[in-house]
C-alpha cells in the first residue's frame, strides 16, 4: 500500500483499522451476551424499528458524507462554510422526520413498538455532530476520530456490561445508543474548539451553497435511499412470513458479518479516499495505480472474511450464543461472502463520486431493489432466514458485478484497476 499511497495515507488507515479492530474486540466480547440476555424476540424488535427507521437515513444525512469530503479537499479555503451549511440542512432535515415519526405513532398508529422508534429516531439529533468527521477525514486526522470513538466505546461497553449484569430490558439499551452519539460528538466539538479550527459563533447558513450541496448530494441520497430500503426488505419479510424470532437470528448474522468484519474493510475505503480524490484531480496515473492497488487489497480482506466465517462461523455461534441462535449457521455460511462483493462496489461508489457520475448509482441500486425484492418473495416463505440470505448476496452481486459489466465504461474502468 505504501507504493502507492502516502505515509500519512497508511498513518491514516492505520488508525482507522485500528479503531475497527478494537470494535471488534469488544463487539466480539460483550454484544453476544446482549444478545443471549435479551434472546431473539427482543433482538429482534430492536434491530427490526432500527432496520425501518434505517431506511430514512438517507433524508436523515442527505447524501453529504462523500460529497463535502470531496468539496473540502477540492476547495480547503471553503471548509468551514461547507461544514457549517451541511449541520444546518441536516438539522433543519432531522426535524422535519422526527416531528413527522411523533405525529405518526401518536395520531394514526399505535404500536408496542412506538418507544422504541422514538428513542432511535431522537437518537439521529445527537448523530448530527458526525459533520465534523467530514473535515477530520478530508484532513486525514484520523488519529483523533480514532480518539473519540475509542473513548466513547469504553463508557458504552461498561454501561453495557452494567446491562447484562443487571438484566435490563431493551429500552435501556436503545439509550445507550443515544448516549454513544451524544459523547463523540462532544468530542469531537472540544476537540476542535481546543485545536481553534473553528470559529462556531460565527457559522452560518449559505442557502447558495446548500442548494449546491444537495444538487451534487441528491443521486447519491436516492441511492442511498434505495439501498436501505433493499436492504430492510429482508426484515421486512422475516416480520411478515416468520415473526421476530426470525429477525433475531438474521440480526445475529449481520453483526457478525457487517458490525465486526465488514466494518474493517469500510474503514480502509474511507480513510483512502481523500488520497484518491487528490490524485483524480492532480495526477490520473497516480490515481488509476491507487484504485488498482485498493481493489486487489479489499478482494483479499473480503475472501478473508469469507474463509474465515466458513470455517469457524459455526464454533463461534456454539460458543459465545445461546442455543436459540444456532438457526443462524447456514445463513451465515452464505452472507460471510457478501463483504467480498460490498467492497467492489464500494470502491465504484467512490469512483462515480470522483468523476461526477454518481446517477449509476440509482440504475444499480434499483436493480438490486427489484432482485431482492423477488428473490425474497420466493424464497423467503421457503427458506426463511437462510431464503433471506440468499436474496441479500444475490442482490448484492447484481447491483455490484452484474450492471457493473453490463456498463461499457465501467467495465473497462473496473477491469483496469485489475
Amino acid at each position: 500500500m505504501a507504493s502507492v499511497f502516502s505515509k500519512k495515507d497508511f498513518i491514516a488507515t492505520n488508525w482507522f483499522t485500528l479503531e475497527k479492530i478494537i470494535q471488534l474486540i469488544v463487539g466480539a466480547f460483550i454484544i453476544p451476551k446482549i444478545f443471549s440476555s435479551l434472546g431473539t424476540v427482543d433482538i429482534g424488535k430492536l434491530k427490526f424499528v432500527e432496520s425501518v427507521l434505517g431506511m430514512l437515513t438517507p433524508l436523515f444525512f442527505l447524501g453529504l458524507s462523500a460529497i463535502c469530503i470531496r468539496e473540502i479537499v477540492f476547495k480547503p479555503k471553503q471548509s468551514q462554510k461547507i461544514l457549517a451549511t451541511a449541520f444546518y440542512l441536516r438539522l433543519i432535515s432531522w426535524l422535519v422526520i422526527f416531528t413527522g415519526v411523533v405525529i405518526y405513532f401518536n395520531i394514526f398508529k399505535e404500536s408496542p413498538l412506538t418507544s422504541l422508534y422514538l428513542i432511535i429516531a431522537f437518537s439521529y439529533l445527537f448523530k448530527l455532530t458526525d459533520v465534523f468527521e467530514y473535515y477530520l477525514l478530508a484532513k486525514k486526522w484520523t488519529k483523533i476520530i480514532f480518539n473519540s470513538k475509542i473513548t466513547s466505546l469504553s463508557i458504552i461497553v461498561s454501561l453495557q456490561y452494567y446491562g447484562v449484569i443487571k438484566q435490563l430490558d431493551v429500552y435501556y439499551f436503545a439509550k445507550l445508543i443515544i448516549l454513544d452519539f451524544l459523547l463523540q460528538g462532544l468530542i469531537y466539538i472540544f476537540i476542535l474548539k481546543y485545536k481553534k479550527k473553528f470559529t462556531f459563533k460565527e457559522w452560518k447558513f449559505s442557502w447558495p451553497l446548500g442548494k449546491s450541496l444537495l444538487k451534487m448530494s441528491f443521486p447519491l441520497l436516492l441511492s442511498n435511499g434505495i439501498i436501505m430500503f433493499y436492504i430492510t426488505i429482508d426484515e421486512l419479510f422475516l416480520k411478515y412470513y416468520i415473526g421476530d424470532h426470525a429477525n433475531g437470528i438474521f440480526a445475529t448474522v449481520q453483526f457478525l458479518v457487517i458490525g465486526l468484519s465488514w466494518n474493517i474493510g469500510f474503514s480502509i475505503i474511507n480513510a483512502l479516499y481523500p488520497s484518491l480524490a487528490e490524485s483524480y484531480i492532480d495526477d490520473e496515473k497516480s490515481y488509476f495505480h491507487k484504485m488498482k492497488k485498493l481493489t486487489k487489497i479489499m478482494c483479499g480482506v473480503g475472501l478473508f472474511i469469507g474463509l474465515f466465517y466458513t470455517f469457524f462461523g459455526n464454533s463461534i455461534l456454539d460458543a459465545f450464543f445461546t442455543e436459540s441462535y444456532s438457526d443462524a449457521k447456514t445463513p451465515l455460511l452464505i452472507f460471510c461472502w457478501a463483504p467480498l462483493i460490498i467492497f467492489l462496489g464500494m470502491i465504484y461508489e467512490k469512483h462515480l463520486i470522483n468523476s461526477n457520475d454518481i446517477q449509476k448509482n440509482v440504475y444499480r441500486f434499483v436493480s438490486g431493489c427489484v432482485s431482492n425484492i423477488l428473490l425474497c418473495y420466493l424464497l423467503i416463505p421457503v427458506l426463511q432466514v437462510t431464503g433471506a440470505a440468499i436474496a441479500v448476496i444475490a442482490s448484492h452481486f447484481i447491483t455490484n458485478i452484474v450492471y457493473i459489466f453490463l456498463d461499457n465504461k465501467s467495465r473497462k474502468e473496473l477491469l483496469s484497476f485489475f
